[in-house]
């Protein structure tokens, strides 16, 4: 029997995405500080937004910061949904339901299991999961071929594989997830090269799984560091509505810190941090074209 998720936040802000023909910026966030500036940056350029955990900040900082992101995203003026990214091993993704379970749940999630040598494999290990996530109320994304690189709070992966339309559908439809990352030349981590991606795969994709399809999944970008403002453009035109946002706004917080930790009062050195941290933020509202969209 099909899952209703008529009522999950990080489905409707794609939609409304969809619908619209602009991208989300799914930020990741580390520490209340980013929550808070990229709530707050939100909610003044009127943008929707996706606020997402790793699973190492979700053990480092327990169930009580799970329900402060989740207290702080949902009651924001702005549409804020908080996702969890690459759960990739059991014990993340078990914690991640748990937790749902016990009633303090995530909007949605990736779990992660691209690192398996097949895509039989890949199928085999997720659908657990994302069957008892579904039936959490939860939206799943899944990643199909696999992502060379790594970054923080991400596993290493040393060769990448292309992600192929003609299995998409498939592992979509055995899976039952609502969203699919696929593997177009991007990786995670910074590109020691001129970044080379396959936007006729990405277009190919939106056509084969992309919403109104069989299979109606919403596609995700991946390994958007040193990306040029042009070529996020072009992916959104070709379907990819959430892009996940790393290392551009975490990097300028994390070098304010260190530059005024020693000489300022810790409070300033907050709010300064926040302050650099909700610039960047603001910068992929406009470039995804979501501001005053919420």
């Amino acid at each position: 029997m099909p899952v209703d998720h008529t009522n999950n936040l990080t489905l409707r802000i794609l939609h409304a995405a969809h619908e619209g023909k602009y991208a989300i910026n799914a930020q990741s966030c580390y520490d209340a500080q980013s929550v808070i500036a990229l709530v707050r940056a939100a909610e003044a350029s009127r943008s929707p937004a996706l606020c997402q955990l790793f699973p190492v900040t979700m053990a480092q900082f327990g169930k009580p910061f799970l329900q402060f992101c989740l207290d702080t995203c949902h009651s924001a003026s702005v549409p804020i949904s908080v996702h969890l990214d690459h759960a990739a091993s059991d014990e993340d993704i078990t914690r991640a339901l748990d937790w749902a379970e016990q009633g303090v749940a995530l909007d949605s999630i990736m779990i992660d299991c691209s690192h398996f040598d097949t895509d039989e494999e890949n199928i085999a290990m997720a659908k657990p999961y994302v069957e008892r996530a579904n039936k959490l109320g939860m939206a799943v994304e899944v990643e199909l071929g696999r992502l060379a690189g790594g970054e923080a709070g991400v596993r290493v992966i040393e060769e990448g594989m292309l992600t192929k339309p003609e299995k998409a559908e498939r592992f979509l439809t055995e899976l039952g997830a609502q969203m699919l990352a696929p593997s177009i030349g991007n990786i995670h981590g910074r590109y020691v090269n001129e970044p080379q991606f396959r936007l006729d795969l990405l277009e190919e994709l939106q056509k084969t799984v992309g919403p109104g399809t069989r299979s109606n999944a919403y596609i995700v970008l991946h390994g958007t560091d040193d990306l040029k403002d042009e070529l996020f453009r072009d992916c959104t035109k070709r379907g990819a509505y959430k892009i996940n946002v790393n290392s551009w706004a975490r990097d300028p917080q994390v070098e304010y810190w260190s530059k005024h930790l020693e000489k300022d009062p810790l409070p300033e050195v907050y709010e300064g941090g926040m302050d650099e941290f909700g610039k960047v933020c603001k910068r992929f509202f406009d470039l995804f074209e979501s501001s005053g969209k919420a």
